[in-house]
């Protein structure tokens, strides 16, 4: 056994012991991919059903690891530590994984390496700071969360890698597209007007490489509760308003906040300067994802 492998273990045991003692639902184990959780198939809690699998979205697991408990296929970039473990808690709960007032215990390590080095413990509704701020119970009782979070998938993209080697910045506003149309205005051309809806899907990776390229243009985009692209270079005629938790954020993020209030909207804005993705509901931030910018130049 390597030194790497008894750390893992070392640390996973604790987690378990933590989960518990805490009366945490469940123990979120992120790895990178097949040789980070070969400690896994060999030791006592292989079978604990109280463990996760956290893995990005492009990597394959053994059967034997996957057939006795959830797995959770996150963003496939490089994020902050505090960002993925957002990330996961999204999508454990679209998945009915655990609930919205959840305490769930996590295992992590830097992105991209084997190596497991760090535990934590969150509660839902109690963990988060202003400097990451996560309250996404007012989100998670959207009927359309699929659509928000394959938007911010994409925003991650656009935040960690830009276009052609260029920061980006673009907003994306999601809910009922007459409300939000009403709410805005055409700045440039609309590029998915006259296509047919199932050749707008943001699921589908031409839509996705059309809409990173689009970014570049100024306004914002508009899509639907069902993940279909209506528009882009949206102008948002929403007033924007300042108020203590919107401090020191710019034009963009103040129009997405007030589209939220206007329209029961949820806006998702990538930062231009830093990359950040942040997420607004009812006027107000209610999570950010911090991707860590390596692939592009600034």
């Amino acid at each position: 056994m390597t030194v790497a492998s008894s750390q893992a273990e070392i640390l996973v045991a604790n987690a378990v012991r933590l989960s518990h003692d805490t009366a945490s639902a469940k123990v979120f184990l992120f790895l990178n991919g097949p040789e980070a959780c070969r400690f896994l198939r060999q030791s006592d809690f292989a079978d604990n059903d109280r463990i996760v699998l956290v893995i990005p979205r492009d990597c394959e697991l053994p059967d034997c690891l996957t057939a006795a408990r959830p797995v959770l296929h996150t963003w496939s970039g490089n994020q902050t530590r505090f960002s993925r473990i957002k990330y996961a808690f999204l999508q454990a709960v679209l998945q009915q994984v655990i609930d919205p007032a959840s305490r769930v215990v996590c295992v992590l390590g830097p992105w991209g390496r084997d190596h497991l080095d760090t535990i934590t413990i969150h509660d839902l509704a109690l963990s988060w700071s202003e400097e990451f701020p996560f309250d996404p119970r007012s989100l998670i009782a959207r009927a359309f969360l699929p659509a928000v979070l394959a938007v911010v998938d994409i925003a991650l993209d656009i935040g960690a890698m830009g276009r052609e080697g260029k920061s980006v910045g673009t907003t994306f506003v999601i809910g009922k597209v007459d409300r939000i149309m009403r709410a805005s205005h055409q700045a440039v051309f609309n590029p998915f007007r006259g296509y047919p809806e199932e050749e707008r899907r943001i699921t589908s990776p031409e839509v996705v490489e059309s809409i990173k390229e689009l970014a570049q243009l100024d306004g914002a985009f508009v899509i639907s509760e069902q993940g279909v692209a209506e528009a882009a270079g949206r102008h948002l005629d929403a007033a924007g308003t300042v108020t203590r938790q919107l401090k020191g954020l710019g034009s963009r993020h103040r129009a997405a906040a007030a589209i939220t209030l206007y329209c029961e909207a949820v806006a998702v804005v990538v930062s231009e300067s830093t990359g950040r993705v942040t997420i607004f509901d009812h006027g107000q931030v209610v999570a950010t994802m911090e991707p860590v910018i390596s692939r592009r130049l600034v």
